[in-house]
């Protein structure tokens, strides 16, 4: 073999080096854009039905509150009544629920994401 041909066929290698770096250049590029339109879709769809599910807690709360009114014949005891409940529940989330529930919960719902390929590659 000749300089040329070493020379041509390293060249060669090295374009075809090229182009496969530029190709999973360009495939990690299409994943990451993948990755960033599916987690906009979910926080999107995440707000909008956080926004309706709040939308309807505070109508359903305003709801009790009239029935409840309207059942004591007063004008603000029923709003009283619903007021003191959520305060009731609030002490009990402060004083009462470890955070290692919120951990877990926080640990279950992540399970499946960005540690997924981490946790199968550890040993037994």
């Amino acid at each position: 073999m000749n300089n040329d041909d070493k020379g041509s066929k390293t060249e060669s290698l090295i374009s075809n080096l090229m182009g496969y770096i530029d190709t999973r250049i360009d495939l990690i590029k299409l994943e990451i854009q993948t990755k960033l339109k599916e987690g906009f879709v979910g926080l999107l769809r995440a707000i909008v039905l956080g926004f309706a599910g709040f939308m309807a807690l505070i109508f359903f709360n305003i709801f009790i509150g009239l029935l409840l009114n309207d059942l004591l014949d007063s004008h603000f005891w029923g709003f009283g009544i619903v007021t003191l409940f959520y305060v009731i529940l609030l002490v009990i989330v402060i004083l009462g629920v470890d955070k290692k529930l919120f951990t877990n919960m926080a640990d279950k719902t992540f399970e499946n994401t960005v540690y997924k390929d981490d946790k199968r590659n550890q040993p037994l």
